[in-house]
Parts: C-alpha cells; sequence; structure tokens
C-alpha cells in the first residue's frame, strides 16, 4: 500500500504504481476527461500532484506523439483506477511503464470524488506520497511550512536556446515552461521559431529582429518573474507579443495590473470562456492556479477581451496602444476543443500588418 497525506492530516491510502519513490507537491486536480499523457508531460504542473476526477486513465496507453515535454517536472498522479489492459493501434507502451522510467510515483484505489471535494471546499493544498502512515503527523507539520513550488520555472524552461525551423514570420519563443503543442501551432502557420530562457533581456530579444514575441505558459507564481517583467516592458513597445497562461500573467504585471492565487485554479478543457466583443463563446483547456486581479486592469493600458463564465475571471488582455495581447486559456487545445486555435492566427494578422505598415512608412 501507498499513502497520500495532506498537509491538514488528511491520509489517503491506495495502491501505488510507477515509480516506487516517495515525493511531496502540491496536490490540484484536473476534469478532463482524456489526455491524461498531455496533462502529465505539461510543465504547467512541475512540482504538483496531480488528481484525475475521471475513475478510470491509462485505457490508450503511451505515445511519443502526445509529449508536451520530454522530462515533464509533475511530482506524483493520483487516480480511482489504472486501465489493467490499455489499447490503442497508436501505443507505445503503458502508463505505470511510463511513470517508471520517468521516477514519476501514483496512487491508484482512492476516492478520488472526496480527494477533490476536499480541495474545492478548503482550497489546494500541499501533500506527500509515500509508503507508511506513521509519521502523518509529522510530515503534515512539514508540508505546512514548505515551499514547493518556489522558483519551479528555473527548473522546467530551457537553459540553453534552440531553433524550431520554418520559412516564413520569425518568432521568438520566451520558455516559461513550454508546450509542444504551442511550438506544433507555430509549425502549421510555417512559422521560424528561436526558443529562448525564461531570464532573456530584451536587448537579446531585440537584437534578432523577430516578426513577433510568444510568451509561452509555465508554473509557479506570475510575482517570481520580475526579469520577466521587465523584458515585457521594453519589447511590447517594438515587436507585436502575444502570452499564453503564465505568459498572460507576465503580460499583465508589466501593465500594471495585480495576479493572485486562486483557491483551487482552472484544470481541465471544459471551461467555457466569452470574447466581450462578440459574444461568443468557446470551450477551452486550462491549467493554471493564478488570474489576473480584474479590478487592477488599468483601462488607460488594457482591455479586457475575454472572460471565463462560470467565475467572471479574465482570459484574455489587449493593449490599448501597442500591438500585443494575452490569453489565460490554452488555444493549442492539446489536449481539449479546438474552439479557439484561431488566436493563433490572430497573432499572425498581427504580425502581417505591422510588417506591411512598416514597409510603407
Amino acid at each position: 500500500m501507498r499513502y497520500l497525506i495532506l498537509e491538514d492530516g488528511s491520509i489517503y491510502e491506495g495502491e501505488g504504481f510507477g515509480s516506487k519513490r516517495e515525493t511531496k507537491g502540491e496536490v490540484v486536480f484536473t476534469t478532463g476527461m482524456t489526455g491524461y499523457q498531455e496533462a502529465i508531460t505539461d510543465q504547467s504542473y512541475a512540482d504538483q500532484i496531480l488528481v484525475f476526477t475521471n475513475p478510470l486513465i491509462g485505457n490508450y496507453g503511451i505515445t511519443l506523439a502526445d509529449y508536451e515535454s520530454l522530462e515533464p517536472g509533475i511530482k506524483g498522479v493520483i487516480c480511482h483506477q489504472v486501465a489493467r489492459y490499455p489499447d490503442n493501434w497508436r501505443m507505445q507502451t503503458t502508463l505505470p511503464d511510463f511513470l517508471e522510467s520517468l521516477d514519476i510515483p501514483g496512487i491508484q484505489g482512492i476516492d478520488t470524488r472526496e480527494l477533490v471535494k476536499k480541495l474545492r471546499m478548503h482550497g489546494t493544498m500541499r501533500g506527500q506520497i509515500c509508503d507508511s502512515k506513521e509519521e502523518a503527523e509529522t510530515v503534515a507539520s512539514e508540508l505546512k511550512k514548505t515551499n514547493v513550488t518556489q522558483g519551479v520555472i528555473s527548473r522546467v524552461s530551457t537553459s540553453t536556446s534552440y531553433p524550431v525551423p520554418g520559412s516564413k514570420r520569425n518568432i521568438v519563443v520566451v520558455d516559461f515552461g513550454l508546450k509542444n503543442s504551442i511550438l506544433r501551432e507555430l509549425a502549421k502557420r510555417d512559422c521560424n521559431c528561436v526558443v529562448l530562457p525564461y531570464t532573456v533581456s530584451a536587448e537579446k530579444i531585440l537584437s534578432l529582429k523577430p516578426d513577433g514575441v510568444l510568451l509561452s505558459n509555465g508554473p509557479g507564481d506570475p510575482l517570481e518573474m520580475a526579469d520577466a517583467v521587465e523584458m515585457v516592458k521594453e519589447v511590447e513597445k517594438h515587436i507585436p507579443l502575444m502570452g499564453i497562461c503564465m505568459g498572460h500573467q507576465v503580460f499583465a504585471l508589466a501593465n500594471g495590473a495585480k495576479t493572485y492565487k486562486m483557491k483551487f485554479g482552472h484544470r481541465g478543457f471544459n471551461h467555457p470562456v466569452r470574447e466581450i466583443a462578440t459574444g461568443n463563446i468557446g470551450f477551452t483547456s486550462q491549467n493554471h492556479g493564478y488570474a489576473v486581479d480584474r479590478d487592477s486592469v488599468d483601462p488607460e493600458n488594457l482591455m479586457i477581451t475575454h472572460v471565463e463564465v462560470n467565475d467572471g475571471t479574465v482570459e484574455g488582455l489587449r493593449h490599448k496602444k501597442y500591438p500585443a495581447f494575452s490569453v489565460q486559456f490554452h488555444p493549442d487545445s492539446t489536449p481539449g476543443p479546438h474552439d479557439e486555435e484561431s488566436i493563433f492566427d490572430y497573432f499572425m494578422q498581427m504580425i502581417d500588418q505591422r510588417k506591411e505598415a512598416q514597409k510603407h512608412a
């Protein structure tokens, strides 16, 4: 048997699979019914223990084509049941073998409905996966003192720059915990990309003379991203810019808004988002525990373009002076619905309009 111990002293007993090591992380949940591989390999879940609300995962196995990162930073997986006999024509290995190869522990057999109810009621908690419950009180006490996600972006961002070749628009992608599916969307549009570390300076980006800059998704607290905020303040004045998830929050901070930690966040791909200008509602893929404070958005600089239908949180911003915008959701939609992938086309149009204007200036 293996155990999940939460910082409030709660103990959940289950059967271990994957890695046998002990681990601790921030315990969060996702409402997605499929896409377990993409979620597990999404660096936005780095330093977190992910609870799946869908009662069965692993039924179609694992394939190389669905990795969002090759070295995921997730700390553990919790589910009610792992499929005993997965089967799919694309399958290359099973979920338990996949987790074992990456040294990621998992627990099945837990009452995930009860666990998720607790997280919704009391908010996200820190937890530890371990082999014994004898020292549960001590473990809970230690968890309360531990900031399990501090400095997480430094552990998941690329340490060196690398190209993703194309032949059309030149795009700099700043890696805060980049999903491969974002690069796939840019590749579909034949963009020539250079991926740079989260520590990159505005001077370095401007020296490359890109047509556009994309700020990626990523884990952790956006308030730790002070250097990136300063970089955006300068870059947005000169180059069309798009932010996704963490990139959205950094863009907001760079323009005077504030962010806050949500009670239990948005994780899944059934989140309805309304575009204010048209009233259109799209279902979106989301994975974030922080949000932009709506009351802090300066109407002189920023326009709120999208809101979450259920709780009214800010899901999109556009700058009123510069060709720059951001969205909190994942328009790359892997996994999830493709309602909002046209956001990438909007970014391409913004770049092309800027280039055309400069040509005739």
